[in-house]
């Protein structure tokens, strides 16, 4: 083949691709230069419709049920050496942003469909610079104390939100910390009480610090092998929504679960077509359910469930979604589009949630220790309680529906309710998967352990873990648990057959200044994938090789949950920061990396 019908056929090729999610066939140019008029290389271009469908809002916010409306998307992809790129050809306005670490953003307006070009000049004002670093720079760069104090503070107070996002380093009083505090241990931190005493004082003071001195910020790291990247965003719900778990369905849809406003979504990523179903409420539910005093501040919920994580049956493609503010299971049939709810008759705050070969569904309970097993051929639960550690937390996690029905209607608690530093009374089953031998597995957040339940035996064995806060796992082709740990900023991997672990530390500047909230293993290719919380990526561990990818998110203090990997290896997840008015732009999105 000649060199000019090599070019001709990679174009096309090119425009092929490009033309599954536009308007109009084709590609449009975007060139970006500096202030000299040199290519640059590896800039981010994010392009918007100016005037994008306005979706029914007319169901207290939201679309009606099951009416499909249109998501317009947003398409980021990045320049090559020459400082080029092809975006899709749109047959409306567009609206482009620039973005490079060390430049300033750039924004304009177009044509959908003509070449544009851009100058984007350095960023030269060390105050402005660093005001747009990503989080996990401000975070690192914080001066708590001892090691100890800074690992608890990263963990719980990273819960939902990025820790050094402008929102966070706002001006603030002792005061004003301890009322965001005491609000924050209500929705659920466990922060030790030392610290819940000591930060008020410390934190304005360490923000102000390295607000006066930039210079005691790290730099980003460039960003690397990012020229072939395509990243698309549909945009979903609003700022009082939190897009929490998604998946991948067996259709190719995409299930998003809206935790704050009891929403269940449905993607066609290649129509841009979404579809809101509405999880029943039961007569004479108290918004919040079982945590109604929790929320009690916020401006707009609408959830007697708190949607939370999304397991798909292989056998006959029913949605199981896990209900944290209800003792239930939620089940959804999408052939009918109907609901089923299946009530339990113990166990607090159903959390994440997995399927086995047998078609049992298996999820944690994270607030009474336990995990829970729903047979679906007999419709019955069995529990699973997790030891726990010592007299004190088997009480407290007995009673922990009290507890937090105190705690939601203001009633100061006994001093025996004190917050120490291993969170007795909250071990919090976390994460789960099912080995490929049908082995469960799971990991306690605040215990500082993994385990397994023999579905066979029903036995449950522990595994002390070398690292704090482990958060969720993933169990890869070869029955090898891997996870993260939110508090030390690393990713590792059990073998089950040696009883050790291996450590990869997250490449992130400074070190340990992540929060890795889940991951996704891609059996298929060898990689394991991570959330960067706070630094708004994805980064990836080749298993063979054990060398690290990062990918920069477009969206600035993007906080992601769950990864979920489709055929093709395309990555999948949702920007789902609590609250989501955090989220730039405020808008929670469905993310899509083609890497």
């Amino acid at each position: 083949m000649n060199f000019r019908w090599k070019m001709l056929f990679s174009a096309a090729i090119a425009l092929t691709l490009l033309s599954g999610n536009t308007e109009a066939v084709g590609a449009a140019e975007v060139t970006v230069v500096d202030a000299n008029g040199m290519p640059v290389p590896r800039a981010m271009i994010s392009q918007t419709l100016v005037d994008p469908t306005t979706p029914d809002i007319s169901d207290g916010g939201y679309a009606q049920p099951g009416r499909p409306f249109r998501a317009d998307p947003q398409v980021t992809v990045f320049t090559d050496e020459y400082g080029k790129a092809l975006l899709p050809k749109r047959e409306r306005p567009v609206h482009l942003r620039v973005r490079r670490p060390g430049f300033r953003d750039v924004e304009s307006e177009a044509g959908g469909s003509e070449p544009v070009r851009l100058t984007i000049a350095r960023e030269d004002d060390p105050i402005s610079h660093a005001a747009v670093k990503p989080s996990n720079i401000w975070l690192g760069a914080l001066e708590l104390g001892s090691v100890e104090e800074k690992q608890h503070f990263q963990m719980q107070c990273g819960f939902c939100h990025q820790i050094g996002s402008p929102f966070i380093r706002t001006e603030r009083t002792p005061d004003e910390w301890k009322e965001i505090i005491d609000r924050m241990v209500r929705y659920g931190s466990r922060l030790p009480t030392d610290l819940q005493k000591k930060l008020p004082e410390v934190l304005p003071a360490e923000w102000n610090r390295l607000e006066a001195n930039p210079s005691a910020l790290a730099a980003e790291p460039a960003w690397r092998d990012v020229d072939k990247l395509r990243i698309t965003e549909w945009p979903l719900g609003d700022q009082f929504s939190q897009m929490h778990d998604m998946i991948v369905g067996q259709d190719g849809r995409v299930w998003i679960a809206d935790n704050i406003q009891d929403r269940l979504y449905a993607i066609d990523t290649t129509k841009h077509s979404v579809t809101v179903y509405k999880i029943p409420h039961r007569d004479g539910e108290e918004n919040g359910g079982l945590l109604a005093g929790r929320m009690a501040d916020f401006p707009r919920h609408d959830s007697t469930s708190n949607a939370h994580s999304l397991a798909q049956s292989k056998v006959d493609g029913h949605i199981f979604i896990t209900p944290s503010a209800q003792r239930r299971l939620v089940e959804f049939d999408p052939h009918t589009e109907t609901f089923t709810l299946h009530e339990m008759d113990e166990g607090f705050y159903p959390h994440t949630i997995r399927i086995d070969q047998q078609d049992n569904v298996w999820f944690t309970l994270a607030l009474s220790n336990q995990i829970a097993r729903f047979d679906r051929k007999t419709g019955a639960f069995r529990l699973y309680d997790l030891p726990a550690r010592g007299r004190k937390e088997a009480l407290l996690t007995n009673y922990m529906h009290v507890v937090f029905k105190l705690i939601g209607w203001g009633i100061p608690l006994p001093n025996m309710l004190a917050i120490d530093w291993d969170a007795t009374g909250t071990p919090m089953p976390y994460g789960i998967d099912v080995a490929p031998d049908g082995t469960v597995w799971f990991a306690r957040l605040h215990a500082r352990d993994i385990g397994k339940i023999d579905p066979v035996s029903h036995e449950i064995t522990l595994i002390e873990t070398p690292f704090l806060g482990p958060r969720r796992l993933r169990v890869d082709a070869q029955g090898n648990p891997w996870i993260v740990s939110y508090g030390e900023s690393l990713l590792a991997k059990y073998d089950p057959a040696t009883g050790k672990f291996t450590s990869y530390p997250l490449p992130v500047t400074p070190e340990g200044s992540e929060t890795p909230y889940a991951l996704g293993v891609d059996n298929a290719r060898g990689i394991v994938w991570v959330n960067g919380n706070q630094s708004d990526s994805l980064y990836g561990l080749d298993m063979t090789r054990e060398t690290w990818r990062h990918i920069p998110l477009p969206r600035k203090r993007t906080f992601t949950r769950d990864i979920d990997i489709a055929e093709d290896g395309s990555l999948y997840t949702s920007n789902s920061s609590f609250p989501s008015w955090h989220i730039e732009g405020a808008q929670p999105t469905l993310i899509r990396i083609e890497p």
